[in-house]
Formats: structure tokens, C-alpha cells, sequence
């Protein structure tokens, strides 16, 4: 009977431990399930951020092409007043000339 009694002793002794070491290995895979469940979140979390700042440098780029055309208009809109004005000035100039001219040639009759 105390042969009986140390073989369960060992058998138990090994079903115990076999117990133990699934609940390690339940353990095990259940830490590395969240790790892979993490790590998908952060990458998708990486990828939306790289898409997020693509679409921001997109829409940067366009806005300084649009403010830089509107530069260029309010630039060139400029320059043509300022060549009219410089016309005005030159016609202005070219009518009191000509007044001049004109007073001249009637003080001299």
C-alpha cells in the first residue's frame, strides 16, 4: 500500500504541475494576444497619422498655391495701375506742354 500511496503521490504530484504549466501557457498566449492586439491598434493609430499628415501637406501646398496666386494678381493688378497712373502723368504732362505751347504762340501774335 505504501507503494500505491507514493506512485499517486508522484502522479498527482505530476498532474499538478501539468496543471500549473497550461495555466502558464493559458497565461502565456493570453499576454501574447493583447501584445498583437496592441501593437494592430498602434500600427493602424501610425498609419492614420501618416494619412492625416499626407492630406495636411496636401492641403498646405494648395493653400500656398492659392495664396501665391492671389500675390501674383495683387502684384500685377498694381503694376498696371501704376503704368496707367504713369500714362496719366505723361498725358498730363504732354497737355500742359502743349498749353504752354499754345500760350506761348498766342502771347506772341
Amino acid at each position: 500500500m505504501q507503494i500505491k500511496n507514493g506512485i499517486m503521490k508522484k502522479v498527482l504530484t505530476m498532474l499538478f504541475a501539468a496543471c500549473v504549466f497550461a495555466g502558464c501557457d493559458q497565461q502565456k498566449h493570453a499576454v501574447e494576444e493583447n501584445k498583437d492586439a496592441t501593437q494592430s491598434a498602434l500600427n493602424t493609430e501610425k498609419k492614420d497619422l501618416n494619412d492625416a499628415g499626407s492630406a495636411a501637406k496636401k492641403q498646405a501646398d494648395a493653400d500656398a498655391k492659392s495664396t501665391k496666386a492671389a500675390i501674383d494678381a495683387k502684384v500685377d493688378s498694381t503694376k498696371a495701375q501704376i503704368d496707367a497712373d504713369k500714362k496719366k502723368a505723361q498725358a498730363e504732362a504732354d497737355a500742359q506742354k502743349a498749353q504752354i505751347d499754345a500760350q506761348k504762340k498766342a502771347d506772341n501774335k
